[in-house]
C-alpha cells in the first residue's frame, strides 16, 4: 500500500462573513459619506449586478460582493417584511 492516503491534509477556510445586514448598513454609511443615495445605489448594483454603483471608498464594494445578490436581497425583504 501507498503511504500517500496516510498523510493529513490542511483546508483552510475563508474568513467567516460578517452578517449581511451589518454589511449593508456598513455599504450604506460609506455611500452616504461619498454623498450618494444609498437606495438608488444598492438598486441599480441588485438589478445589474454592476459593482460600479457601488463605491470603493471603505472597501465597501469588496464587502458587498462577498454576497450573492440573491442574499442582500433576501435580506432587505426580510427585514422590510418583519417591520409590517
Amino acid at each position: 500500500m501507498s503511504n500517500i492516503a496516510e498523510e493529513t491534509l490542511m483546508y483552510k477556510r475563508q474568513g467567516e462573513k460578517v452578517p449581511v445586514a451589518q454589511t449593508i448598513k456598513e455599504v450604506c454609511a460609506a455611500l452616504k459619506s461619498k454623498g450618494y443615495n444609498p437606495v438608488d445605489q444598492l438598486v441599480g448594483y441588485l438589478l445589474s449586478g454592476d459593482p460600479t454603483y457601488i463605491t470603493s471608498y471603505q472597501d465597501a464594494r469588496n464587502k458587498l460582493r462577498r454576497y450573492e445578490r440573491y442574499e442582500l436581497l433576501e435580506e432587505l425583504v426580510l427585514n422590510y417584511v418583519n417591520k409590517l
